[in-house]
């Protein structure tokens, strides 16, 4: 059956009530039942839940084959936590595991053989990089692996779509009964907004710490009466790979340009008044607008109303300036950022249902005015690819990028035309991780593009004097740089599936072909 982005979605995945996308906003107004997690009572009076190892801890909650197992990606390339958890499962003889994990990356490489082995046979996540990534493209993984955005997960979990067995929270400073935050230890991870909602929903709730500290640890990010059991290492992650320093801005030229670009279209909408939202990526160019966004803030004598997503220390830093009400943040990227948190009044913590989820009664990212999003590849329909590779493998993230899209009353795209040798403009997109409807404008470095569905920029932008072409004709300029690519060669087998926000099917990642020179 083919969906509202044109991709054709096989019938056997739309069991049990699943749809097909059919539009950013096609779910409003359903109602569900949330799901409750089975949990044990502790009324006799415990004077600590340390256990004295992972595996204690794993056997204290009754770890088994077929379980599913939760993690949260705060500490990015850093992470050891996974797998610590996961190595000890495969020594107590566990198979048939899934992984429900906010994200993974390059830190978590060695589950990649337990795949290969068949241990791990389930892998929901938001997303995959890495040698995991390579392997659930070859196909490796017994059933497709299932993407979902950093809304889509907790709206996921609290539909009971996910039911964790047994969720592991990487701390970077915990008490003894559990208490634990992101900050005052040796692996400052700052935000722990995604691992709020797995400790909420899971029947069991593991926290691994290598900072312990005085009970109570409080205020806390994911709190004892959710906790089961704590236990304490060595070191939970590498904090040279937890967080980078101070998010650099680019200095390159065409990506300055990009970024002026995208303030000037921010200006020339209505929607660029005092009181006004804001959340942009970690990219060069999209980065860069807090350059441009200042000036002109300061210019017409007004502040953002409140700013969210991953933070940075340039948006910190503009809290600091008081351009910036407040800051609304569910991960940080850089030590300026984990160093702010809980530190500077107005930098707050939330999860990542209240960040994005569209099945709660209030996500914030659908009170943005704007987001500036990066792309790896943007189609003539204005559909985003930030999950797979121009080879079909799969190294990306959709992340908070269809929420936000989805979301917002201005989203702009920025990228370059070409990447190297590959137009990042082009006819169709590799996958669909963020629905054309959802987008709004595309800047790169030849040109403003503006979907047609949005006749009322094209109109803001005429007045202002803004110059625009049609991404028809920004894909051709690509085209006539770098070639028009050959179509990708699949197998008949699902790899993975893109899920949209509201849970339906937006596009499936199949197995790669071998490429013949024949």
């Amino acid at each position: 059956m083919k969906n509202a982005v044109g991709r054709e979605i096989p019938d056997y995945l739309l069991t049990g009530g699943r749809e097909v996308y059919q539009g950013k906003n096609h779910m409003d107004g359903r109602e569900f039942t949330k799901a409750a997690p089975t949990v044990k009572r502790y009324e006799t009076p415990r004077e600590t839940k340390l256990a004295s190892s992972i595996r204690e801890a794993l056997e204290q909650c009754g770890a088994k084959s077929g379980m599913t197992f939760s993690f949260h990606h705060h500490l990015r390339d850093g992470d050891y936590v996974m797998n610590l958890v996961m190595a000890e499962a495969v020594a107590m003889g566990l198979t048939d595991l899934t992984i429900a994990a906010s994200s993974t990356g390059a830190a978590h490489d060695p589950i990649a053989q337990y795949i290969k082995d068949g241990i791990v046979v389930g892998l929901q996540t938001s997303g995959i990089r890495g040698k995991m990534g390579e392997v659930v493209s070859q196909g490796y993984l017994k059933t497709p692996a299932i993407l979902r955005s950093h809304g889509g997960r907790p709206r996921a979990i609290e539909a009971g779509e996910v039911h964790i067995d047994i969720a592991f929270v990487a701390a970077p400073t915990a008490d003894k009964m559990g208490n634990c935050k992101g900050w005052g230890g040796k692996s400052d991870c700052g935000s722990m907004g995604y691992a709020m909602t797995d400790a909420k929903y899971a029947d069991k709730v593991v926290v691994i710490t290598d900072c312990l500290v005085d009970y109570p640890n409080m205020p806390a990010s994911v709190e004892a009466i959710d906790v089961d059991a704590v236990v304490v290492v060595d070191e939970i992650g590498n904090p040279k790979k937890i967080a980078s320093a101070a998010a650099r801005m680019t200095q390159n030229p065409r990506d300055l340009m990009m970024a002026e670009d995208c303030a000037r279209v921010m200006e020339a909408t209505p929607y660029f008044k005092d009181g006004f939202s804001f959340q942009t990526g970690v990219g060069g160019p999209s980065l860069a607008v807090n350059r441009f966004l200042e000036n002109r803030m300061v210019e017409k004598g007004i502040k953002m109303g409140f700013a969210i997503g991953g933070i940075t220390t340039p948006m910190v830093e503009l809290l600091k300036k008081g351009l910036v009400g407040k800051v609304i943040d569910v991960q940080d990227f850089d030590l300026g950022a984990v160093e702010s948190i809980g530190r500077t009044p107005g930098h707050c913590e939330m999860s990542a249902s209240q960040y994005a989820n569209p099945a709660n009664k209030g996500a914030f990212v659908n009170q943005l005015d704007f987001v500036i999003l990066a792309a790896l590849e943007v189609d003539t329909d204005f559909n985003v690819n930030v999950l797979t590779g121009s080879d079909g493998v799969l190294r990306g993230a959709p992340g908070g990028h269809p929420d936000t899209a989805a979301g917002s009353k201005c989203c702009i795209i920025v990228t370059p035309l070409v990447r190297g040798r590959m137009a990042t403009v082009c006819e169709k997109v590799v996958t669909v991780t963020t629905p054309g409807d959802c987008v709004d404008v595309g800047v790169t470095d030849y040109g403003i593009a503006v979907n047609p569905l949005r006749q009322d920029i094209i109109g803001w932008l005429d007045a202002a004097g803004i110059k625009h072409v049609t991404i028809e004709s920004l894909k051709e300029k690509a085209y006539s740089m770098v070639g028009r690519p050959e179509e990708l060669q699949w197998e008949d087998k699902v790899v993975a599936v893109m899920e949209a926000r509201d849970g339906t099917i937006l596009d499936v990642v199949r197995q790669i072909k071998p490429y013949s020179f024949d």
